[in-house]
């Protein structure tokens, strides 16, 4: 699979998922909008940089709504963990 290039706020929406957090928390901390941070999760998502959580439960949604995606969480795998250890965020 070859490497996905990040833009500026995908980083920095990553850097904030070291723990599962809600839609909200990367909203205030990012200062994106509401679509920015919709469509970078989303791209996130595709490259299993992050995984989804439900609202209220500590497991992994095998699902998400992108209409509502305010109503998840999100996570950094491994492999955006292995991102940001190794500086490319």
């Amino acid at each position: 699979m070859p490497k996905q290039k990040l833009s500026d706020s995908e980083k920095r929406i990553l850097r904030e998922l070291i723990y599962p957090e809600t839609f909200e928390h990367i909203q205030s901390e990012t200062n994106l909008s509401y679509g920015e941070i919709r469509n970078d999760l989303i791209q996130l998502i595709n490259f299993r940089f992050i995984q989804v959580y439900g609202e209220n439960d500590q497991s992994q949604s095998h699902y998400f709504d992108s209409d509502h995606i305010e109503d998840f969480r999100f996570k950094a795998t491994m492999s955006g963990l292995k991102k940001i250890e190794h500086g490319t965020v």
